[in-house]
């Protein structure tokens, strides 16, 4: 088992490698309640809907570790459960069978471009500051969403987009103090800081009455056969669901690959060269699990930024996410438990990995405008989007621009011409996207 995953080669161990699955696991399984609860909004039932996500997670997490050999979790992505719920189902008037046909078609759209390594090509066409800026831009998305989530940052008032929280609330004060363990620890070099943090803050969440202790820890799962198989595959052939497809192909296409990169750079998993060395196994793995979500009844399925949290503790290999995967199947019978984490609880973890994934900020030339100009347009448009895919885009459309400008269009390769292109055909569906 050693050798299979390369413990020696990456210089980690047993123990690293499943305080790291359970951290991941933990920050990301949330989306066992969210996703469902998304989704209800097409129509698809809640109960079916939480056994197809669990499914999904388990498949694509366990194929990226044992294939891919990679700390790198899979699950069904927020943003495009949006974009199918309240765009292709409420607005457009789709129903939710043939938006899952479009989810299916993407999905091998994404195999058969990855089989053909054309993702991959696509994917060494960006120059290493978009590629660190993804890394930057996701630290600080993972930050905001993780202060957001201790309630220590809410919605502002009129003319101001965010506030303080209310600190005189039990929630963001545990939550700091969960901060203040883990960076506590953290200084400390304490093993499984991340972890430890998490879980003291939901024992302590118990204690004091603030998260309710689950009356059941058990329960058989829901029958899948309601929404099992039943996509429609002929209704998302039609020419007006063209621009459906499409823009569930390059968001799809743009999370998976900001997220791999941007992990990777913070485990260290980058060449060189800025490049994912056999980029095209945890490609294949999130185009194979996008197919599988479709089949079972989910959507856009790919690579977790939450799996930086299982990198910072420790996690270098697949065994990272075999842990992940296997826990995952415990949630088809403890869901009542292991859902009950409360985000005041995970949120200090997201801000702790945000602070940690900065490091890549000093890959960045601060003298070529050339350069620093797309990467802050792309972390930038990722944190004041709230949206990753909207920050990666970004960044593949300026670039080529800031290029000519510069008299260095010949440093702009061909691969980056296509996803500006393809970039551009997104912003011209993107307010379709929207509801």
């Amino acid at each position: 088992m050693r050798e299979f995953f390369g413990f020696q080669q990456h210089g980690t161990s047993y123990r690293r490698e499943f305080l790291a699955g359970i951290t991941t696991f933990f920050t990301m399984v949330y989306i066992v309640i969210v996703n469902p609860a998304i989704l209800e909004a097409a129509g698809i039932p809640r109960g079916p809907s939480m056994v197809a996500t669990i499914i999904t997670a388990i498949f694509g997490t366990l194929i990226m570790g044992i294939y891919a050999n990679r700390p790198i979790a899979i699950a069904p992505y927020m943003g495009e459960n949006a974009f199918i719920a309240f765009t292709v189902v409420r607005i457009l008037g789709y129903s939710w069978q043939t938006a899952l046909g479009a989810v299916f078609l993407g999905g091998v759209l994404f195999t058969l471009l990855t089989v053909l390594k054309l993702r991959s090509w696509l994917a060494s066409a960006i120059p290493h500051s978009l590629k660190y800026s993804f890394a930057i831009g996701i630290g600080l998305f993972l930050a905001f969403l993780g202060l957001n989530e201790m309630s220590v940052v809410s919605l502002g008032i009129p003319g101001a987009p965010v506030k303080l929280g209310d600190l005189g609330n039990l929630k963001p004060l545990l939550a700091l103090l969960g901060f203040v363990t883990i960076a506590f620890m953290m200084i400390r070099k304490i093993p499984g800081s991340i972890i430890i943090g998490i879980l003291s803050i939901t024992i302590l969440s118990f204690l004091i009455g603030l998260t309710p202790v689950p009356d059941r820890f058990l329960s058989l799962p829901p029958d899948l056969s309601p929404i099992f198989l039943q996509l429609d595959i002929r209704g998302a052939l039609t020419f007006g669901f063209v621009g459906v497809v499409l823009t569930v192909l390059v968001m799809g296409f743009v999370d998976t690959m900001g997220t791999l990169i941007g992990v990777s750079a913070r485990a260290g998993f980058l060449d060189k060269s800025g490049n994912l060395p056999e980029i095209e196994k945890p490609m294949l793995v999130d185009a194979l699990s996008t197919v599988v979500a479709a089949l079972v009844g989910t959507t856009t399925s790919g690579a977790y930024i939450e799996s930086a949290t299982g990198v910072e503790a420790g996690g270098r290999t697949g065994f990272t996410a075999v842990v992940v995967a296997l826990l995952f199947v415990l949630t088809l019978f403890f869901a009542p438990l292991l859902t009950v984490v409360p985000p005041h609880a995970y949120g200090p973890a997201l801000l702790i990995v945000g602070i940690l994934m900065l490091e890549a900020t000093t890959k960045l030339d601060y003298s070529d405008f050339g350069e620093l100009i797309p990467s802050f347009v792309t972390i930038t448009m990722m944190i004041f989007t709230f949206n990753i895919g909207v920050g990666i885009t970004a960044g593949f459309v300026i670039y080529p621009l800031v290029k000519l400008f510069q008299g260095k269009i010949r440093d702009v390769r061909a691969g980056m011409w296509v996803l500006s292109a393809a970039s551009v055909v997104f912003y011209i569906f993107y307010p379709y996207s929207q509801h």
